[in-house]
C-alpha cells in the first residue's frame, strides 16, 4: 500500500509523492490523519526552503491505525484511538530530556528534533502530518482527543497549547493582570484565551489595520482592548489603558517584525515579563538595555509547547466555552496544499486566514 504524502523540495516548492506503508513493529505505530494544521513557521519554512526534502506538518491529529504492543501499553492507547500528536520528539536521554526540557532535544543536532524536519531520507520516510499516514516513533508523545470534538476544533490543540505556554505558564500570570499581546495571529489569540483562563484582570491585543477581522475575533475571545498599530501608538494606548503603570506581562508573537521587541520594552510594567514567542528574521536594531536594568524587567524566550500546557489546550478545546470556530479559516485538501500556504501567508486576494487544516483527499 502507498501513502501520500507532501514533500518541500526547495524554496516554494513542494510536491505529492507516494511513499510505502510501513511495517510496524513492537515499540511503534502508524496513524491514519484526520487534519493536519497549518503552522506559520510552515509559511515560513517555504519561502525559506529549509529544511528540504522533509513532509512538513507538526500539528496532526488522527486515529491509530496499527500499533505494537509495547507502544500501545506505553501509550495506552489502542487501534483506533483519536489522538494529537506533540511536535517534538525527544531522545529522553540528552542533558534536556533528562531535566524536563524536551523542547531543546538536540539528539539530531542544531535543527529541531521534530515531526516536519526530519528529512525523507531516514526510514521510514513518513515524518510529517501534511501526509494520509505519519509514523509515530517510539519516542512520540501524545494525547487522547475525545470522539466527538469536531476536527476543525481539536486540530488547534497545538496553537492553543502554545497560547497556554507563553501566555500563562511561561510568565506566571495571575489574577488581575494587565496582559498585552503584541500580534493577533493563531497564537496571539490563543494567548488571549490563555491569558483570560489564567484569570487575568485587562487583556489588550495588537493588530494592523488589515487584521481587524482577527481582532474583532480577539474581543470575542475576551480581550478588553484592541489596537490598531497602524493608526494608534502600542506605547501611548497601554499607558492609557493602565493608568501610567504599564503592563505585568507582554507577549510579542508577530512574525518577523523587530519593531515589537522595542515596544515591549516600552509598555512593560516595573518588574514586570516580556515573552518574546515571535520568529523574527534579523536582529532586534535598537535594544535598551538600560531600560531593561532600571524597570527590572524579566525577558524570557519561549520556544515550543510543553505537555501540561497542550493538557490544557485540548481541556479548553473539549470545554467549549470559547468560539474557537471564528478562529478556523479554512479546511483545504492535501492536494492543495501550496494553495493552504498562500491563503496563510496572505498571498490570496480576497481570503484571509487565520487558522488553516489539511486534510487527506
Amino acid at each position: 500500500m502507498s501513502v501520500k504524502a507532501i514533500v518541500q523540495t526547495g524554496v516554494r516548492a513542494i510536491e505529492m509523492r507516494e511513499f510505502e506503508r510501513p511495517a510496524i513493529h513492537d515499540d511503534d505505530a502508524l496513524l491514519r490523519i484526520e487534519q493536519s494544521g497549518v503552522c506559520g513557521s510552515d509559511w515560513s519554512q517555504f519561502k525559506m526552503g529549509a529544511p528540504a526534502n522533509v513532509i512538513p506538518g507538526h500539528e496532526p491529529i488522527g486515529t491509530i491505525e496499527e500499533i505494537g504492543p509495547l507502544a500501545a501499553a506505553r501509550w495506552g492507547v489502542e487501534v483506533g484511538a483519536r489522538v494529537a500528536i506533540e511536535t517534538m520528539l525527544p531522545c529522553g536521554f540528552c542533558r534536556h530530556c533528562i531535566r524536563g526540557q524536551y523542547n531543546h532535544c538536540r539528539a539530531s543536532g542544531p535543527m529541531i528534533h521534530a515531526y516536519g524536519y526530519r528529512n525523507i531520507d531516514e526510514a521510514p520516510s513518513l515524518w510529517g502530518g501534511h501526509a494520509e499516514y505519519m509514523y509515530l516513533d517510539p519516542h512520540t508523545l501524545l494525547h487522547r482527543i475525545a470522539p466527538d470534538t469536531p476536527a476543525e476544533l481539536a486540530v488547534m490543540f497545538n496553537p492553543l497549547g502554545a497560547g497556554v505556554r507563553w501566555a500563562h505558564r511561561v510568565p506566571g500570570t495571575g489574577i488581575g493582570d494587565t496582559v498585552v499581546v503584541l500580534g493577533c495571529g493563531q497564537r496571539g489569540l490563543a494567548a488571549v484565551i490563555a491569558a483570560r483562563e489564567a484569570g487575568a484582570g485587562t487583556v489588550i491585543v495588537t493588530g494592523l489595520a488589515a487584521d481587524e477581522f482577527k481582532l474583532e475575533i480577539a474581543r470575542k475571545f475576551g480581550a478588553d482592548h484592541t489596537i490598531n498599530v497602524d493608526t494608534t501608538s502600542v506605547i501611548d494606548a497601554v499607558q492609557e489603558i493602565s493608568d501610567g503603570e504599564g503592563a505585568d506581562v507582554v507577549v510579542e508573537v508577530t512574525s518577523g517584525a523587530t519593531a515589537p521587541v522595542g515596544d515591549a520594552i516600552e509598555i512593560v510594567a516595573r518588574r514586570g515579563t516580556v515573552v518574546l514567542a515571535g520568529l523574527k528574521y534579523g536582529k532586534v536594531p535598537e535594544f535598551d538595555a538600560n531600560k531593561v536594568m532600571s524597570k527590572e524587567i524579566r525577558i524570557q524566550g519561549a520556544l515550543a509547547v510543553d505537555y501540561d500546557s497542550y493538557e490544557a489546550a485540548i481541556h479548553i478545546i473539549e470545554g467549549g466555552r470559547y468560539p474557537l470556530e471564528l478562529m478556523h479559516t479554512h479546511t483545504i485538501p492535501l492536494s492543495e496544499c501550496e494553495r493552504a500556504l498562500h491563503v496563510l501567508g496572505g498571498e490570496v486576494e480576497g481570503e484571509q486566514g487565520i487558522h488553516i487544516s489539511l486534510v487527506p483527499d
